[in-house]
């Protein structure tokens, strides 16, 4: 693959999550700024919710309304049409970590990750439970045993949500039941051996593939960011990895597909996911490139 051209969108925040292309804009959480922000083309930049409890995935309710993952205190909140944000759901009940990446499907079934474990305390790694939140806010457990559950999505013909483990060297996969619940796991694409033990680095070392924020292209790939290792990857369902661009010398921990022919990609990067540098720092950006494939469900004018 030629060396790509990146142009950047916009830059100055802390470090950005939960990319997605939304209206004709790049809606984006910034950790420790706090904000979730929209985007246009031009760089144009409004605030759309200000989140005590660090803001992570962001998806969208049925009837429109903006739903976004606070991480810390494991709520999922709710933008109401006059800018409130009010609570939707209260995830403490399945997650044991910070909540995390999230998508929602067409009925407005939000699917929740969550770190498992204390990551930025140094604590033991351990897996990790994925919450499904019904549209009334009813919360449940509809999968345990995830490797840090990250960069979900659901296919456009709502039939699998696509779950990256970023410390599993895996994509999962699950067909979404009737009820809102998920059929058993089975494999999309295995990068490497599920890593053994609990001590975070060893297992970081494992992973060969570490599958962050990601997004779903209209031949049925996969553009994930590895979070370990600056480069976004392309991956068709098996495991074949069909592209690679790397953003060295900064990481990339998130992408989305958008623009108008859905053929942008978008590149959440920073020098690297540690808070005790990110928070204070202004060094995240949004860098753009150009990609032959459009986003999946995008429709040709």
């Amino acid at each position: 693959m030629p060396t790509p051209t990146f142009s950047t969108l916009v830059s100055g925040y802390s470090f950005f999550e939960g990319p997605r292309w939304h209206e004709g804009r790049l809606w984006l959480s910034d950790f420790y700024t706090r904000q979730v922000i929209a985007v246009d083309l031009d760089g144009t930049v409004e605030t759309i919710a200000e989140v005590p409890g660090q803001p992570s995935g962001l998806g969208w309710l049925p009837d429109g309304r903006l739903l976004v993952v606070s991480m810390r205190d494991r709520k999922l909140l709710r933008r109401e049409p006059d800018g409130r944000l009010v609570e939707h759901a209260d995830l403490s009940a399945v997650a044991e970590g910070h909540a995390n990446d999230m998508v929602v499907d067409r009925q407005g079934n939000a699917y929740v990750g969550n770190f498992g474990f204390n990551l930025m305390g140094g604590a033991p790694f351990a897996p990790a439970r994925l919450a499904r939140v019904a549209p009334d806010g009813t919360v449940s457990a509809v999968a345990e045993g995830l490797y840090f559950p990250n960069g979900s999505m659901v296919t456009p013909d709502g039939r699998t949500l696509i779950v990256g483990e970023t410390f599993g060297n895996r994509l999962s996969a699950f067909d979404p039941l009737p009820d809102g619940s998920l059929g058993p796991r089975r494999d999309w694409a295995v990068f490497g051996p599920l890593p053994q033990g609990d001590h975070l680095a060893q297992v970081i070392a494992q992973t060969q593939v570490a599958p962050d924020g990601a997004a779903l292209d209209a031949e049925g790939a996969v553009w994930l960011a590895d979070a370990n290792h600056r480069r976004v990857l392309r991956v068709a369902e098996g495991g074949r990895v069909l592209g690679e661009i790397s953003t060295r010398p900064l990481g990339v921990y998130a992408c989305a597909l958008g623009g108008p022919d859905g053929r942008t990609l978008f590149l959440c990067v920073a020098p690297d996911y540690l808070e005790h540098k990110r928070k204070d720092a202004r060094e995240a950006a949004v860098w753009t490139t150009r990609v032959d494939v459009p986003a999946a469900g995008f429709q040709e004018k």
